[in-house]
């Protein structure tokens, strides 16, 4: 155990995680160079185009230190806000973390809640300035960001660049000098907390663990304690760039157990196994169920594809646990899935996948989250679609998720951001200036506003410099009605939305004038209206197509002409109550860039 180090690095999204783990490999000669590539851990074709990380994963290295090899496991994370509870299971099977710094863009966000996160879990912090090399690196300025945010040396610092390989040695080094090699009782009641999983079409779920007290053994009966099911370590071992099969994984390492697990709701990231003989007394703190954050509608643009997108969605489950979704019908869109997401990047991302990797042309409905609703008999509903919305006479109060949001700016953008996030309903808790340069705003915000179109908006009025990190903080009371669009009188459930009191006339005009330009025309008149309840809010009107029926009459009596006018005008109102509206999918599209 004491040559063991098991470590993650930590950053905000593009400060060059990726890109300094490639280095730290090609260093410690665990792939050869014939293997090598760029963003090496990020398997999926998706994670090296938008150059993000989407799912962690674990990789051992061997690295030899003044004559003595050490076993370096090195535990990737994800850097988006969406997959934070995944980044928090990393970083409890770690005991230190390299916190890496962007020298041109300093702290941000999503930096400081890792910290905070590795200094709850009491890591040891190996402060690594990244990006050195670049013309617009601020070196010096940004060592004093990382002085104050640490409260370190200036000296424990290791200024490197993962596109150039300066400073890998120095990280090596301070990884073997400075982490503590885990603690653990070899000899107690098995303890291992599960921190990823990954789907083999082959061999079922494949399960990523960090034993933390205790061995396994291959061959050993094993229990999941949040799940109780039973299993066979049919084979267990260490992760190198393939597996490497070992009959025992001791106390302190990480390794991999395959036992033919074929669902993949049986494995939950933060979960403990232990012996089924001897099973430890209590599971590993910290463990909690991944909550979805953001719902939306997805269906077919093909009713008859149902089957195929219910099997796709199927297989993305199983590489992506987080994804949670059920069957649901909508009178304008057919039959289709109620999806539940971690936030707005996950959602986009589950879309291009089901796009790529199983040929799937999907729409998607407007994003909404999960509201309580209490009735007048007192009983509380959660709703996270409009349409299961009750009869606003049937409802007491509605309670809508809050969340305590934190964005890191520069000063000169303050005034914009403030503006932007009243706007949003949200309300200043508190700034903070972490230097001359940069504030810390916190704010509380309702999670509807955020899910939106928030992050793209906070981006564009900072020119790129604002980042912002988010958590849950409870339900709160709100005025939420929902808003209707009706065309021809009748109700198109796909474009209703839950909406704030506030701002239902605004969204409800813009949305009428939205499909006024959108809907063609027909043969007689289209009424748009958008209804809170049977009140009607706002209201636009597609115009007939009109035939010149007066064409033949030239000169004449006045009488004849209006005969036929009456004629037409009859014809045109027996239309309207047969005819039906096909809508087309850019107006499904045109409400989620209704702003």
């Amino acid at each position: 155990m004491k040559k063991i180090r098991n470590f993650c690095i930590i950053a905000h999204i593009d400060h060059g995680k990726s890109t300094l783990a490639d280095r730290l490999l090609e260093f410690t000669k665990t792939v050869t160079n014939r293997e090598m590539q760029a963003q090496l851990l990020d398997n999926m074709d998706l994670e090296r185009e938008r150059g993000i990380t989407i799912k962690s994963h674990a990789i051992q290295m061997n690295y030899l230190y003044q004559g003595e090899e050490y076993i370096l496991n090195l535990i990737d994370t994800p850097g988006h806000v969406d997959f934070s509870y995944e980044v928090s299971r990393s970083i409890a099977a770690c005991e230190g973390a390299l916190l890496l710094v962007d020298a041109s863009q300093g702290t941000e966000a999503q930096t400081i809640s890792n910290l905070y996160l590795a200094i709850n879990h009491d890591l040891v912090i190996i402060p690594v300035l990244n990006k050195v090399d670049l013309p617009g690196a601020m070196p010096e300025e940004i060592k004093d960001e990382m002085v104050e945010l640490l409260a370190c040396e200036r000296d424990d610092i290791i200024p490197a660049s993962g596109k150039e390989g300066i400073g890998i040695e120095e990280i090596l080094n301070a990884i073997v000098e400075r982490v503590p090699p885990p603690k653990g009782d070899p000899e107690a009641p098995l303890q291992a907390l599960i921190f990823d999983s990954t789907f083999n079409s082959y061999r079922g779920i494949e399960v990523i663990f960090r034993v933390k007290n205790g061995q396994i053994k291959k061959g050993d009966k094993v229990k999941f304690m949040a799940t109780g099911k039973e299993y066979h370590a049919d084979e267990i071992g260490t992760l190198g760039l393939v597996q490497i099969p070992k009959q025992v994984v001791d106390c302190g390492d990480v390794g991999y157990l395959i036992s033919g697990i074929k669902v993949a709701k049986e494995v939950k990231v933060g979960d403990t196994v232990t012996h089924t003989t001897r099973p430890a007394q209590e599971a590993i703190k910290g463990f909690s169920e991944v909550k979805p954050m953001v719902f939306a509608g997805i269906y077919p643009v093909d009713t008859s594809e149902f089957e195929e997108l219910r099997d796709a969605l199927e297989k993305l489950q199983l590489n992506d646990a987080a994804l949670v979704w059920e069957p649901e019908t909508s009178a304008a869109l057919g039959y289709g899935f109620r999806c539940g997401f971690l936030g707005m990047l996950h959602m986009e991302i589950v879309q291009e996948r089901l796009e790529r990797e199983f040929d799937m042309t999907v729409i998607t409905t407007v994003p909404s989250v999960q509201f309580n609703v209490i009735d007048t008999k007192g009983k509380l509903t959660k709703v996270s679609a409009p349409s299961e919305m009750p009869e606003p006479t049937l409802i007491n109060w509605i309670e809508e998720p809050f969340i305590n949001a934190q964005i890191i700016t520069k000063s000169d953008y303050i005034g914009p951001i403030l503006n932007l996030c009243m706007d949003k309903r949200g309300i200043l808790k508190n700034q903070v200036y972490l230097t001359a340069e940069r504030v810390e705003l916190q704010f509380s915000m309702p999670l509807a506003e955020v899910v939106f179109d928030f992050f793209d908006k906070l981006k564009t009025i900072s020119r790129g410099y604002a980042s912002l990190d988010y958590e849950l903080a409870g339900y709160e009371e709100s005025d939420m009605v929902k808003l209707d669009v009706m065309l021809n009188g009748e109700a198109v459930d796909a474009l209703s939305a839950i909406v704030h009191r506030s701002k239902a006339y605004e969204w409800g005009k813009k949305l009428c004038e939205k499909l006024r330009e959108l809907i063609p025309k027909q043969m007689f008149e289209i009424a748009i209206q958008a209804a809170i309840g049977q009140k009607i809010i706002a209201r636009e009107t597609v115009k007939a197509m009109r035939k010149d029926v007066l064409a033949k009459c030239y000169g004449g009596d006045i009488s004849r002409k209006r005969k036929l006018l009456e004629k037409q005008k009859k014809g045109k109102k027996r239309m309207r109550q047969v005819g039906n509206v096909e809508i087309p999918q850019e107006a499904f599209m045109a409400v989620l860039k209704i702003n």
